[in-house]
């Protein structure tokens, strides 16, 4: 009998795990810890309480590194990837892309990555008199590092280790952009992602298997359509990800409809590093504000209009994505 326990226990472990080979039926079941949208909230509020963390600030700079060390205590390892790049304007930006990794020393892995940079004019407020101040940034921005964050937090908790790594990358200098000029945003993507292309050219790369982008993923109201690049680059990464979403139970999140192309940090991943990465943006087509919603570089881009609700339904379905990964 203590061999048929032995066996059992096993069994369990292996299931709680997602061990062994799963079946079709099995895959369309939810997966996986449970996302605390609370726990994300906060990490949000963390960020915001330094302030708007735009390039080159005293804000930003503690802000970073808060978000090292929020890596570092759940186990990761992390490294600062840091570099003077210039800004449309001719700005010099002292800019840190933090990448913290689960896992090291696994060569199958999966990037998650968000921007952590404010914009530094609410240059899309209704109000002119706000166009020169600085944007808190508790969704564009805040949203993405504390989904990620959340899921570094899960990870660590859980005895039962996914079959591949994962590298949660925060991007740095986004939102220092002109309108006139697309490829003044995303400075902090554009550099990481050259950095990986001269890097893998040299050594054996480690495998991507694909990215997933997180900009603007609290907003209230949200909902998060099939982006034009991603669907260019990335179409299967999209079809995995919006059917974890329904799986999840957060299919009204994640509606099957188009929401056009979006230059944001996916795009560099995709032309530059070649690595297969979808973007979860929120779209809102019938906003006069902005189809990025209405508080979209404006100044009441702050954590009154954060909703722990949409946090949830972006944290479960990429919860639900890792843990049906395997080996």
């Amino acid at each position: 009998m203590k061999q048929v326990y032995i066996l059992m226990a096993v069994a369990m472990l292996l299931t709680a795990c997602g061990g062994g080979k799963k079946t079709m039926s099995e895959t369309e079941k939810p997966v996986g810890p449970q996302f605390s949208a609370d726990s994300a909230y906060t990490f949000c509020q963390q960020q915001c309480d330094f302030g708007p963390r735009t390039m080159n600030s005293e804000a930003h700079e503690q802000c970073g590194q808060w978000i090292v060390e929020k890596f570092q205590g759940y186990g990761m390892d992390v490294t600062e990837q840091r570099a003077t790049l210039k800004g449309f304007d001719g700005t010099p930006l002292q800019s840190n892309n933090i990448i913290a990794r689960y896992q090291p020393e696994k060569e199958q892995r999966i990037l998650l990555c968000a921007h952590w940079d404010s914009r530094p004019w609410a240059d899309n407020d209704p109000d002119e008199a706000n166009h020169t101040k600085p944007v808190m940034a508790a969704n564009d921005g805040a949203s993405g590092v504390g989904v990620m964050l959340e899921i570094a937090r899960l990870l660590q908790a859980d005895t039962c280790l996914l079959p591949v790594g994962i590298d949660f990358v925060c991007f740095d200098a986004e939102d220092w952009g002109s309108h006139d000029d697309n490829d003044s945003w995303a400075l902090g993507a554009q550099y990481w992602s050259k950095q990986f292309k001269s890097q893998t050219s040299n050594l054996k790369p480690q495998t991507y298997r694909y990215g997933i982008l997180l900009d603007m993923v609290g907003g209230q109201g949200a909902r998060f359509y099939q982006e034009g690049y991603s669907k260019y680059y990335a179409n299967h990464v999209v079809k995995r990800v919006w059917k974890a979403a329904a799986i999840a139970g957060f299919s009204s999140y994640f509606p099957q409809e188009d929401g056009g192309g979006i230059t944001d940090d996916h795009v560099p991943v995709n032309e530059v590093a070649k690595i297969p990465c979808i973007d979860i943006i929120n779209y809102y087509p019938d906003c006069e504000e902005s189809s990025f919603g209405p508080t979209w570089h404006t100044v009441i881009d702050d954590m009154d209009h954060l909703d722990r609700n949409t946090l949830k339904a972006v944290g479960q379905t990429l919860i639900q994505v890792l843990y049906t990964e395997k080996d």
